[in-house]
């Protein structure tokens, strides 16, 4: 399972969701400011920037938003 790890007002949150939805891949998205646990998890791996998009609980991409930009389609297929 894919979760993208947001925040309120976070518009490159809502930028990576709507492409995963575009390109047909399952997510969850988790807010960091509703779910303390999340938060911790985040800060613990040292993360300072939102959205983070795992896979299976690793990081799926770095650089989130722009990360999935410059997926190949090949691995778009491979994430469905």
């Amino acid at each position: 399972m894919i979760i993208v790890y947001s925040m309120e007002g976070c518009a490159q949150c809502v930028q990576a969701a709507k492409l995963l939805e575009r390109k047909g891949v399952p997510f969850e998205v988790v807010k960091i400011d509703e779910d303390f646990e999340a938060y911790d998890f985040l800060k613990r791996e040292g993360h300072r920037s939102m959205p983070q998009i795992y896979q299976d609980g690793k990081l799926l991409i770095q650089g989130g938003y722009s990360g999935l930009t410059k997926l190949t389609d090949e691995q778009w297929v491979a994430l469905k």
